[in-house]
């Protein structure tokens, strides 16, 4: 079993609650539900903590918005897919890609696949096949933007250096 430090759980929770807050307060509707700014949280949480604590980071945060916002119903599936979502990227990023300037878009990509696929699945058993089918444009356009927010937040934070000033603390 891996061991985590303090300073390790800590900047895991940080993370979370970022997650959290950024899903919770930056609501955009949309017709089946809203989109965040927390999958940009979460993306970057897995560049700056890593895949694995990343991944507990985003899951939890997700869920615990899901929570809150009166979505119980979602809280498992929540948890489950942001933090596969976020797994798959790790991966991505540590194990596949670890010398490509490109791997955190190709991981957020595989990441965003594994997102569309997961809650299309749970809103097939929640709503049925026809609802869910209609349903997923919408999740389309939410984990493109979030990609595409991402990739953005991580250019500017990276040339400025405080991306790596993040990942060094």
């Amino acid at each position: 079993m891996e061991k985590y430090t303090v300073k390790e759980i800590t900047k895991t929770a940080a993370m979370a609650a970022i997650v959290f807050i950024l899903t919770y307060t930056f609501k955009i509707p949309f017709a089946d539900g809203y989109t965040h700014l927390g999958d940009c949280a979460i993306l970057i949480g897995v560049i700056v903590l890593g895949g694995r604590k990343g991944a507990w980071a985003g899951g939890i945060g997700a869920a615990m918005s899901d929570l809150l916002s009166g979505y119980a119903h979602w809280i498992i599936p929540t948890l489950v897919i942001k933090f596969l979502m976020a797994t798959v990227m790790g991966i991505v990023i540590e194990k596949l890609m670890p010398k490509s300037k490109i791997n955190f878009l190709v991981g957020a990509v595989a990441g965003g696949v594994v997102q569309i696929l997961g809650y299309t699945s749970v809103k097939i058993l929640y709503y049925g096949f026809s609802q869910a089918m209609i349903m997923t444009p919408t999740l389309l356009i939410q984990t493109a933007a979030g990609i595409v927010i991402t990739f953005v937040f991580v250019a500017v934070l990276r040339t400025s250096g405080i991306l790596e000033r993040v990942k060094a603390l």
